[in-house]
């Protein structure tokens, strides 16, 4: 009994270990030059070790994305009384992000294991939240009167999100004053002045 105890605490260890190693790497090297080697040889494990857990690379770095190991940066829209510049804001701070080098990679991955593995793809979206993040700033704005009655929020959220995976699907820099463009597109200032006569 104690010695399996004892083994179970080793292989929690390993465990441990991987994913410290896997996001350590990652910041250094970036996730195209991450291998499952680097990581095994880091960390102090076999390959096969790590294998028992995680069957690729990417699932292996989601897991270390669920754990609060990698992107520090904030998916919180901000809430200013002005929800076309609080999502230009967020989506603004979501370009550079994702544009950076190191983290182009990171993310690219991630869609493609969340597209391919929907278990994954549930706790993405529950692990960064960023569906219900954006409805409950929209529904806010709406119950502020920043956004008429009526807006699609389901549909909003959804293009917004769908924004930033094509942005980085297509590997290209966001040009200037895209993220105000393309809130513009969505949630388009209301009329100004009198309507009808």
């Amino acid at each position: 009994m104690a010695d399996r105890r004892r083994g179970a605490a080793r292989s929690e260890a390993a465990r441990i270990a991987v994913l410290e190693t896997t996001a350590e790497l990652f910041a250094e090297r970036g996730y195209d030059r991450l291998t499952i080697e680097g990581i095994a040889a880091e960390a102090g494990v076999a390959k096969q070790t790590i294998y028992r857990w995680w069957k690729s690379k990417s699932e292996l770095v989601a897991e270390c994305l669920f754990e609060g190991r990698l992107l520090p940066t904030d998916v919180v829209p901000p809430n200013t009384g002005d929800i076309r510049n609080d999502l230009t804001t967020w989506l603004d701070a979501l370009f550079q992000f994702t544009d950076a080098p190191e983290n182009s990679g990171l993310v690219r991955s991630l869609v493609v294991v969340a597209a391919e593995n929907e278990s994954v793809g549930r706790q993405l979206d529950a692990s960064l939240g960023v569906s219900t993040l954006l409805t409950t700033r929209l529904d806010a704005a709406t119950e502020a009167g920043e956004l008429p009655a009526g807006t699609p929020l389901k549909e909003a959220v959804d293009a917004l999100i769908g924004v930033a995976i094509v942005h980085v699907l297509q590997r290209t820099p966001a040009a200037p004053g895209a993220a105000k463009r393309l809130v513009g597109l969505l949630l388009p200032e209301p009329p100004v002045g009198p309507v009808g006569g």
